[in-house]
């Protein structure tokens, strides 16, 4: 993590506007791709030739020093909570849930989002699950306001994810982005309200709950990377990179 909280000057969310917006058509791209029968390395393989084509390179290809991350994207399947490596034998099957997390680099800015994708047709729990989770990132936005806390956006996500009879991952937080992948401030998806650091104009940072049908607790596979549900049940997750304005959270990898 970087040290302090570093705020952003125009030009900078200029540069982390279109990062993002990069980043959000990346995730499109791919979104056809997701279907049975598909391993999540061609997923990876078809979003490291995008980003290239588009001026881009993959901030996690390489990321960490005694352990580089080996792959271009994060692909998450069913109760691999995060961190996902993409490999040939990870085949998608029907009733699957995977998140895809991708971060282009353009022109040095980080564009970090995340969506979870349903495989075919899943199950009805499993597709509140998804839409319970995509509900918690919202609420997460919503709550970043100037003058608030951090905790504020915790607080709003676990209040719903536990009320729906979902538990809320503590292991893994949002984080500050821009020209840096992770700098402060830590944003933990659960919390109190009123507690944290004071949420400023010029900030930016990645809300990404990460939500899931049994126990939060995680355990780390012996790659170093890949987060699964200690009880092996499902996880979802959905991550936006906010930018905070005076007048509230601006979000930089929205969809067109």
């Amino acid at each position: 993590m970087g040290k302090g909280i570093v705020l952003l000057s125009k030009r900078e969310i200029e540069k982390m506007r279109n990062a993002g917006r990069l980043a959000s058509q990346l995730l499109d791209y791919l979104t056809p791709l997701v279907k049975p029968g598909v391993s999540t390395l061609e997923l990876n393989d078809a979003a490291e030739a995008w980003t290239q084509e588009h001026g881009a390179k993959s901030a996690p290809l390489g990321y960490g020093k005694s352990n580089p991350y080996p792959k271009s994207i994060c692909t998450s399947v069913n109760e691999v909570i995060c961190h996902g490596i993409p490999n040939k034998k990870d085949v998608l099957k029907n009733g699957d849930i995977i998140n895809i997390d991708v971060t282009p680099i353009l022109e040095g800015y980080h564009g970090d989002t995340s969506r979870t994708f349903l495989v075919g047709t899943p199950k009805p729990e499993v597709e509140h699950l998804v839409e319970v989770t995509k509900k918690c990132l919202y609420l997460g936005i919503e709550a970043a306001q100037p003058n608030g806390r951090i905790g504020d956006i915790g607080a709003a996500i676990q209040e719903y994810a536990e009320a729906e009879g979902y538990s809320v991952v503590r292991d893994f937080v949002g984080h500050g982005v821009s020209n840096i992948f992770h700098t402060e401030p830590q944003v933990p998806h659960y919390g109190t309200r009123g507690k944290g650091k004071k949420i400023r104009p010029g900030m930016v940072f990645t809300i990404e709950p990460m939500i899931n049908q049994g126990t939060y607790e995680a355990e780390l596979l012996k790659d170093g990377w890949t987060a699964v549900t200690k009880d092996r049940k499902l996880s979802a997750q959905f991550e936006h990179t906010i930018a905070i304005t005076p007048n509230g959270p601006e979000i930089m990898t929205l969809s067109e």
